[in-house]
């Protein structure tokens, strides 16, 4: 699964995506967080209020309920605000 970081996530990061195979447990968007965090501590970090992170799934929004099973690209990137 390819992993898509924006804004500020990809800046305090250092990198702008990352390539994983994931294991089983991780089922949906707010496990994939929490295994990041687990895997890397600037992710952890970054993640820490996983309120302040959006999150798509092939160019669709979602939760982080959401499920990632078949999912091929998630981005990550904080709330925008529009005028």
């Amino acid at each position: 699964m390819r992993v898509l970081y924006f804004a500020w996530l990809r800046e305090r990061l250092n990198r702008s995506a990352d390539e994983f195979e994931l294991p089983e447990t991780v089922q949906t968007v707010g496990d994939l967080l929490a295994w990041i965090g687990e895997k890397d501590e600037a992710a952890a970090l970054a993640f820490e209020d996983p309120r302040l992170i959006r999150a798509a799934c092939d160019e669709e929004l979602v939760d982080h309920s959401a499920p990632i099973a078949g999912v091929t690209t998630v981005a990550l990137f904080p709330p925008m605000t529009g005028g």
